[in-house]
């Protein structure tokens, strides 16, 4: 299949072409600020994203063309995953995305969203069709642990599935899914409305450290594909198919040709998978290489996404060779580097014939 409009003048301009924004940088979080998520509720503010929002009575079926995801279909109480991908298949951005009044909203990582709303915005041509930064107009907060009952005090009603959407005059609530057990929601509405209504979470539930929501998401399972690791996986690699983050059955989009072989030719032999290694997230950061024991002459996998575990050292995705998960040690950076440990991922691989 052809990449959607490859004859488009600029085709050629790389993801990185415009302008990025440097994702803040968290202190490690206080213990007490896991235990409030652990034990009780907590919020968090999350500058760490960004929202894409595409209006115009051709949005949907143009998004629909260029995502990995069905946004043609998507209805007014649903989100969903969806990755839009260079043409040789490879992940230039990761979205959660949802119907917001007349707009599809994307939510995305800060540092990738400008490069990714330039990109896609080339391909709009005669599409009835608009892409724009609402990030300054809008608000991202992350909600974990025991928080229905302060939500219950901004919203009408709670979504109870996972990627289930409500909305209100805040905002929209998008149930994410769980992470160590606990409830998971993210927040998103008009800036001015949500911080109205934030007294209404700090009388019950305790403000933590945004990168205490990147620790969540990598114990969800749930890849977030930043500027350090831009074009290096293909969906499956990050296990994106398993997460309803790629619909196999939509029409073409870039790099289609390439994800659907990859899906369809028979063994997929690298997956994401869940490990802590020693370090702080200065130093332990995506786009680092993994070496195994057997083979320290070249990588056998990346990290993906890195955040600081309550425990001690850095919860990790990384992807990796599956076979470099059956005997031997991983290490990051070399052979002989800090070993990682595995953890399993709160859901089920398929099992490859």
């Amino acid at each position: 299949m052809n990449a959607p409009l490859a004859s488009a003048p600029g085709t050629a301009v790389p993801a990185s072409a415009a302008v990025s924004v440097a994702l803040p940088v968290f202190p490690r979080p206080a213990r007490e600020e896991f235990d409030a998520v652990l034990s009780r509720g907590a919020f968090m503010p999350l500058p760490q994203f960004g929202v894409i929002d595409a209006t115009g009575d051709d949005a949907a079926a143009f998004l629909h063309s260029q995502l990995t995801s069905d946004t043609q279909h998507l209805d007014a109480a649903t989100a969903r995953l969806a990755g839009y991908c260079s043409p040789k298949g490879r992940l230039l951005a990761s979205f959660l995305v949802w119907c917001s009044g007349e707009s599809i909203r994307m939510l995305v990582s800060k540092d990738v969203q400008a490069a990714a709303q330039k990109r896609l915005s080339m391909f709009v041509l005669r599409a009835k069709a608009k892409l724009s930064d609402a990030s300054v107009d809008t608000l991202a907060i992350g909600l974990a642990g025991d928080v229905r009952g302060a939500l219950s005090g901004v919203f009408d009603a709670i979504p109870d599935g996972v990627h289930v959407k409500v909305d209100g005059p805040a905002g929209s609530l998008v149930r994410v899914p769980d992470a160590a057990g606990r409830l998971r929601y993210v927040w998103v509405g008009p800036k001015a409305e949500v911080e109205a209504r934030l007294p209404v979470l700090e009388a019950k539930l305790r403000r933590v450290s945004p990168a205490v929501w990147d620790w969540l998401d990598i114990r969800a399972g749930e890849p977030r594909i930043t500027q350090r690791v831009v074009e290096q996986f293909v969906p499956q690699m990050i296990n994106f198919d398993v997460l309803g983050g790629v619909n196999f059955r939509k029409g073409c989009y870039p790099g289609q040709e390439v994800v659907a072989r990859s899906q369809y030719r028979g063994t997929i032999k690298r997956r994401m998978s869940l490990a802590n290694v020693a370090g702080e997230t200065e130093s332990v950061v995506p786009g680092a290489e993994l070496f195994h024991s057997d083979d320290p002459g070249q990588p056998c996998g990346m990290l993906v996404n890195t955040a600081a575990a309550p425990d001690g050292g850095v919860d990790a995705l990384v992807e990796i060779k599956l076979a470099a998960l059956e005997n031997g040690s991983v290490h990051l950076g070399s052979a002989d580097g800090p070993g990682l440990t595995f953890l399993p991922l709160p859901y089920a691989l398929p099992t490859e014939i």
